[in-house]
């Protein structure tokens, strides 16, 4: 450090806040360290600036997979608001595994980053009180927690799945079907589907639940294996649209009509709802605004405002098409 303060002719004080904190340095001075940084190849230790500083300027993230698209607007939502308020996102992929899940939040804990954001409630048995006691703002997102570790921006995947399953009935379905993924968001999924069913006084609904991350070519069987178990099959609901483009699939190879022999509805409204044939209706949520609102929460807890909404719910709204 003290070669580039040198060559550029300014203090030491200056290249470390060129290195942490550009914005307030002058356009010009910041242009000239940063050509000497550039000219000299020197590689700030950020890990000794982050124990001086006691920040680090890093927020970590962990989805259940990367494989589905579903998590990944959130995860550009919340890195555009925290690298306009000059923090980098580390991203680490449980694989819907507690253990994983559990070494994950060690590693970043010992990398000592800023704020954690997690995808609902943790798996790993006792890591919520875990992460409690080390007192690090943490945003949990996909889900409405009535306990959180610190604070949420989700919605309640139960509402959304008995608000899926009242559409599917107003429409006048009364044999209706669930396919989804054996996680907790799909359960509770499956728990609102229920709930309407039961209130509506209809059969209980035909499940077919899956090992996480499940696929679209997987979908065509389970269908098969609802409608052996109950042939006046009429309408199903899938954890999410890739599944439910799936079930068109299937539905298109039987030469069935859709929505008059079978409706569908999706979950996510991902592109390919409105690229299928017919269009699917789905369950909108705003997934890069709540990766937008999770990277804010942790910016204000930074700066110091303790003020802030424990849980924030973004809501979800049923969009029609003409898969119902």
């Amino acid at each position: 450090m003290s070669d580039v303060a040198a060559a550029a002719g300014v203090s030491l004080v200056t290249v470390s806040r060129v290195i942490n904190e550009p914005d307030k340095v002058a356009p010009a001075t910041l242009a000239l360290v940063q050509e000497a940084v550039a000219r000299l190849g020197y590689v700030p230790n950020l890990m000794a600036g982050s124990l001086a500083s006691n920040r680090s300027r890093i927020v970590a993230a962990i989805v259940p997979t990367i494989s589905n698209s579903v998590f990944s607007e959130t995860v550009e939502g919340l890195a555009q608001v925290l690298n306009a308020g000059g923090y980098q996102l580390l991203l680490g992929q449980a694989s819907y595994r507690p253990e994983d899940e559990q070494q994950l939040v060690e590693t970043f804990l010992g990398r000592r980053v800023d704020g954690l954001v997690l995808t609902g409630e943790p798996t790993a048995p006792k890591l919520a009180q875990r992460l409690k006691r080390t007192g690090i703002p943490v945003v949990q997102t996909w889900d409405l927690l009535p306990r959180p570790i610190d604070m949420v921006a989700g919605f309640s995947n139960k509402a959304a799945g008995k608000a899926a399953a009242m559409h599917l009935i107003a429409k006048g379905h009364k044999n209706l079907g669930f396919i989804g993924a054996a996680e907790m968001r799909s359960q509770a999924r499956l728990e609102g589907f229920s709930e309407a069913i039961a209130e509506a006084g209809l059969q209980v609904a035909e499940v077919e639940m899956m090992p996480p991350p499940v696929t679209i070519d997987q979908v065509g069987a389970h269908l098969a294996a609802m409608i052996a178990r109950r042939p006046p099959l009429d309408a199903v609901f899938c954890n999410n649209d890739l599944l439910a483009a799936g079930v068109l699939f299937e539905c298109q190879r039987r030469n069935w009509k859709v929505p008059s022999r079978l409706a569908v509805i999706g979950f996510g409204d991902l592109p390919i709802a409105t690229a299928a044939s017919p269009r699917l209706t789905t369950v909108r949520i705003d997934r890069y605004g709540m990766g937008r609102l999770a990277g804010e929460l942790l910016l204000n807890r930074f700066a110091g405002k303790d003020e802030l909404p424990t849980v924030t719910d973004i809501g979800f709204e049923i969009v029609e098409r003409e898969s119902t």
